[in-house]
């Protein structure tokens, strides 16, 4: 049977301190993109497929894949609202429920996280620094992950309308020039500089949010990303290894 239980939303965590000069404190946050920066995945598509192939259990996987071929040959904001479309008319509880279940399938696969940005993350959070994931992927999928990692989330906000399902719209959208504002927001309303964080991303998508903290990381190949890293003497990290796709199961 489904759990449809709704899970509590991640709740913020308090600002970290470190000391610095004649006692004074510095609120830090490490600001960390998921998708193919934390991991392998692209979490939108792992999660639709399950969604589709064995949570509802109407598709099979070449028809689950058929309506993400034009979104991904989209740009990345036109691509995303294009997706959270395909929710129109779900009950937020039942996506949650799905999104616990495929996280925990998507966990006991191998090499599910990225090594190099894990350790970054482990040493923040040793520094007591604040760890935020920003990403345009959906709370279904990143809820469960921020639980796992002790860490808050800025993500994309579906509307909800008044039967209390998806219409498919968006209150906030966590891509593209919404991901900045989203993230300056939430900055200000925790107390901190964007100069005392750290960020790391793999998308040219994700410059101008790297341009405006003081520690950012560039993960992967991105040639935009790798240039811009080379000339600023910005640090980077390996990013995920290309691997087949595991097989989706068959199950009711």
């Amino acid at each position: 049977m489904r759990n449809t239980t709704a899970p509590r939303s991640p709740g913020p965590t308090k600002p970290s301190r470190r000391s610095g000069r004649r006692g004074a404190t510095t609120a830090r946050a490490a600001l960390f993109d998921v998708d193919q920066t934390l991991v392998q995945a692209k979490t939108m598509v792992e999660f639709w497929r399950f969604w589709t192939v064995q949570w509802l259990a109407d598709r099979t996987p070449e028809e689950a894949d058929r309506p993400l071929r034009p979104l991904l040959a989209l740009p990345r904001q036109e691509a995303n609202l294009g997706y959270y479309l395909m929710f129109r008319g779900t009950a937020p509880e039942e996506l949650a429920a799905a999104g616990r279940a495929w996280f925990a399938d998507f966990m006991t696969r191998d090499d599910t996280l990225l090594p190099g940005t894990l350790r970054e993350l482990q040493r923040h959070r040793a520094r007591g620094d604040r760890i935020v994931l920003v990403s345009g992927s959906l709370h279904a999928c990143l809820d469960p992950l921020a639980r796992l990692l002790t860490a808050d989330v800025l993500c994309t906000e579906q509307e909800v309308g008044a039967d209390g399902r998806f219409t498919g719209r968006l209150n906030r959208s966590v891509v593209g020039p919404g991901r900045l504002r989203t993230v300056s927001a939430a900055l200000r309303a925790w107390g901190i500089e964007s100069g005392h964080c750290s960020a790391y991303a793999d998308h040219e998508s994700d410059l101008e949010l790297l341009h405006t903290v003081g520690d950012p990381v560039v993960v992967g190949d991105d040639p935009v990303l790798r240039a811009v890293a080379g000339d600023r003497g910005w640090r980077r990290l390996p990013g995920p290894v290309s691997r087949p796709r595991p097989a989706a199961p068959v199950h009711p």
